[in-house]
């Protein structure tokens, strides 16, 4: 599963530099996730750095983009080289 940012951000700046994969980037109007790069922190936390610190809970599951923790592994070692 990979999460989004919704419209609810506040652009606190905190999100975008805990992700390890460098999945969050500023959009138009606020940050958001690429599902390309999001393992939910998977591989490298317990849980998802972004969500742990948005201090406005604004970073939900992304429904289109639901994925088992097995395929967050996958995505991870792909993205990261290891094995």
């Amino acid at each position: 599963m990979a999460l989004m940012i919704t419209d609810e951000c506040i652009n606190c700046d905190v999100c975008e530099p805990a992700c390890p994969n460098n999945a969050i980037s500023m959009g138009e109007e606020f940050y958001q996730i690429d599902p390309a790069k999001c393992t939910e922190c998977v591989g490298h936390f317990d849980e998802p750095q972004c969500v742990m610190l948005c201090p406005v809970a604004c970073i939900p599951i992304n429904p289109a983009h639901v994925e088992s923790r097995e395929t967050l592994m996958q995505k991870y070692q792909r993205l990261t080289g290891k094995a």
